[in-house]
């Protein structure tokens, strides 16, 4: 049977995972993108290649509350970014699992990780 457009849309395929940082006190809830919000993230991943920025902004596109509402706002970017490396780096990580990114990206978001723990600004 082929799906209405209907059953389509409201379908819902967003889904959640629940991630234990003990550095935080408690478990974060991670969800997936939307369409729409994926490209609003590449977006602002272009404004910086700071690796704590990468993850701050991941981190605030996806983590949401019981009801799906995200947790934080673009305004709190760089709060996150004061949080612990190792908590930013697992939610990160949890959240570009959850969403599939593409290998490229999840590569090239692994390098720049390598390139800033190295001092290495990953420039010729």
């Amino acid at each position: 049977m082929l799906l209405t457009k209907d059953q389509i849309i409201a379908a819902r395929d967003l889904t959640t995972t629940d991630l234990e940082v003990p550095e935080w006190g408690g478990t974060v809830r991670v969800s997936m993108l939307s369409g729409a919000a994926r490209d609003a993230l590449q977006a602002d991943f272009a404004e910086s290649k700071a690796v704590s920025h990468v993850q701050a902004v991941m981190i605030a596109a996806t983590v949401v509350d019981e009801n799906g509402a995200p947790l934080f706002t673009k305004d709190e970017i760089e709060t996150i970014r004061s949080k612990g490396t190792a908590p930013l780096e697992r939610v990160f990580k949890a959240a570009v699992t959850l969403n599939k990114l593409g290998a490229a990206e999840t590569e090239k978001a692994g390098k720049n990780s390598e390139a800033a723990q190295s001092g290495d600004s990953g420039t010729a």
